[in-house]
């Protein structure tokens, strides 16, 4: 509340605040989801629309904790805030019928989870909340009827149960088992969440490599400013980068961390605002990537896949168009092709492509966008070579990049229906 305060200059409290606001519009029990729900439009509607940021620190680390929405509505803005992350936070609610709802076919939960993955979270956090409830009551066998709910869909989702995932139960509105354990579940052996944080592990940052920041976000403040996370490689104030696909040199004249503070350099992982000497606002598009000019982003049209059909109501066939959604990038695609299948029962690919393909079906596809977009292969940059295909409202397919493509590059189809 310290920080809060200065940061509005106020001497009273925002907590206070919040809730004298939340009262005057008649939605007492939403003033604490105001704290990073900033828009009237999320406060109108009691849901979060756009990934809010906060920020902060604990003994050992400092976070950039991104609030993407849960609604269903929103899912292209919750793919952009959790291509951010390095450990995503799976908030289940132990109320009596609200897991059940977000948990049956159609429900958020399952959908989430498979995005999560997709955007390249190998690490995630099932945070069971709302044990306090009167309905629940801190049950452990409440608790373990979740968890072995979750565990199978993880485990086809992707995810290994004993590796990957945690299931830590709390009480977010008392504050229970998230900085200390609580008695009101002495049954629980593991770490409260923050010290499950601290003393994570984390991955390669890919930090020697050449510097590949995707831009998630832009705006103006005398000068043009984008927000992203460095994926790979390091940056500092006078840099001259290029700006792709558009090939625009620009240079860094100033780095900003998460707490507004100007630094010097960023390095892989950091999440960060720049400012851009060379270029406009509206030259600046979500899903730019800020790149090293010597060993720069692929930029492509064309490019083989590996797809996973998740579920559609109608078989998919060459020539089929959905929206795709890779690191902070949107952009409408189309199968021209389909190149290959894998077997079920040998995972062996077969040499000439299907008529279609339904769900359950792993494939190659030949796709081309509507535009040129920032891609790499999977196999180089996980982070820039991983993609989800959503339509009609819902997630079609995931899919990781395999080849990249120029356009004299025509590769054998074989016989193809289209239809």
């Amino acid at each position: 509340y310290e920080m809060l305060r200065s940061l509005v200059g106020s001497e009273m409290c925002i907590r206070d605040r919040y809730e004298r606001d939340a009262k005057e519009i008649g939605r007492d029990s939403w003033y604490l989801s105001w704290a990073l729900d900033s828009t009237q439009q999320e406060r109108d509607k009691g849901k979060t629309v756009e990934v809010g940021r906060a920020y902060f620190e604990t003994s050992k680390r400092r976070y950039t904790l991104l609030d993407a929405p849960g609604h269903k509505s929103y899912v292209p803005n919750m793919i952009g805030g959790a291509a951010q992350a390095d450990v995503a936070i799976l908030v289940i609610s132990a109320r009596r019928g609200e897991f059940e709802t977000g948990f049956e076919r159609g429900g958020q939960t399952r959908e989430h989870a498979v995005l999560v993955k997709t955007a390249g979270v190998q690490r995630l956090i099932v945070v069971v909340n709302k044990m306090d409830d009167p309905s629940v009551g801190w049950d452990k066998e409440r608790f373990d009827e979740i968890v072995s709910k979750l565990s199978p869909f993880l485990r086809a989702s992707g995810f290994n149960p004993k590796t990957d995932v945690i299931f830590i139960p709390v009480s977010a509105f008392s504050g229970a088992n998230l900085k200390e354990k609580s008695s009101d579940c002495a049954w629980y052996e593991g770490p409260p969440l923050l010290t499950y944080l601290d003393d994570l592990e984390l991955g390669d940052r890919k930090m020697s490599a050449s510097l590949k920041m995707p831009v998630s976000e832009k705006y103006a403040d005398m000068g043009t400013y984008v927000v992203g996370k460095l994926e790979s490689g390091k940056m500092k104030k006078g840099d001259a980068l290029m700006l792709m696909p558009n090939k625009t040199t620009v240079e860094v004249l100033a780095i900003f961390n998460e707490v507004d503070e100007e630094v010097p350099a960023a390095v892989s992982g950091d999440n960060v605002r720049v400012k851009l000497k060379g270029v406009e606002l509206d030259e600046v598009q979500a899903g730019f990537v800020l790149t090293d000019p010597k060993d720069p982003v692929h930029v492509v049209r064309r490019f083989e896949a590996q797809l996973a059909i998740l579920e559609h109501r109608n078989i998919i066939c060459a020539g089929y168009s959905a929206v795709m959604h890779a690191h902070s990038l949107n952009e409408e695609v189309n199968l021209t092709a389909l190149l290959h299948y894998y077997d079920k029962k040998t995972g062996r690919k077969s040499r000439r492509g299907p008529q279609f393909a339904k769900k359950g079906m792993k494939i190659i596809a030949l796709i081309e966008t509507t535009a040129p977009v920032c891609l790499e292969r999977f196999r180089d940059y996980a982070q820039l070579g991983r993609f989800t295909l959503r339509d009609e409202g819902k997630t079609v397919a995931i899919g990781k990049v395999t080849k990249l493509l120029s356009d004299d590059d025509v590769p054998n189809v074989g016989k193809l229906s289209i239809n």
